[in-house]
C-alpha cells in the first residue's frame, strides 16, 4: 500500500511539472508570435482626407494634393527640357488633375483619372502604404499592369 501512495505522489508531482511546463511554453510562444507579427493596430485612415504635399522629384516641382470625399486633386509642375539648335532650357507648367480614388483598407487604395489624356491616363494606379508615422506616409504605386513601380512619401499638411 505505502508503494502505491508513494508512487501516486509521484505521478501527480510529475504531472504539475508537466502542466507547468506546458503554460510556460504556451505563454511563451504567445509572446514571441506577438512580438515578431506585424504592427496591426497602425491605422492609416487619418490620410483619406486633408491636405497633403509629395516633395519635388525627378521632372516634378512639389505636388500638393487635396482629398474629399471621393476624390483626390493634385496640383503640381511639370518640368521640360526644350532644347532648339542653339540653346536648351527647362520649361515648368502647371498641372492640375482631378482622380477618383477608392479605398480598398487604410492601406491600399486605387486611383482613376477623372479625365484622361492619354492611354496611359486610362490605366489605374495601386498604391500601397508601407509604412506609416504620425504625419507621413511611404508608399509603392504602381501604374496599371505595368512594371512601372515608384516609390515615395506623403506629408499631410492639414
Amino acid at each position: 500500500m505505502k508503494n502505491l501512495v508513494g508512487s501516486w505522489k509521484l505521478e501527480v508531482r510529475g504531472c504539475k511539472n508537466i502542466l507547468y511546463t506546458s503554460v510556460f511554453l504556451f505563454l511563451t510562444s504567445i509572446l514571441v508570435l506577438t512580438s515578431c507579427s506585424p504592427e496591426k493596430n497602425v491605422d492609416a485612415s487619418r490620410f483619406k482626407y486633408g491636405v497633403f504635399e509629395i516633395p519635388a522629384g525627378d521632372g516634378y516641382g512639389k505636388t500638393t494634393i487635396i482629398r474629399k470625399d471621393s476624390l483626390q486633386i493634385e496640383q503640381y509642375i511639370k518640368k521640360v527640357s526644350v532644347s532648339n539648335d542653339s540653346t536648351s532650357f527647362e520649361k515648368e507648367t502647371k498641372h492640375i488633375d482631378t482622380l477618383y480614388i477608392k479605398w480598398k483598407n487604410s492601406f491600399f487604395y486605387t486611383l482613376k483619372m477623372k479625365s484622361p489624356k492619354s492611354d496611359l491616363d486610362k490605366d489605374p494606379i495601386f498604391v500601397q502604404i508601407t509604412k506609416v508615422t504620425d504625419t507621413t506616409y511611404n508608399f509603392t504605386a504602381k501604374i496599371g499592369f505595368s512594371n512601372f513601380k515608384q516609390d515615395g512619401t506623403v506629408f499631410k499638411v492639414k
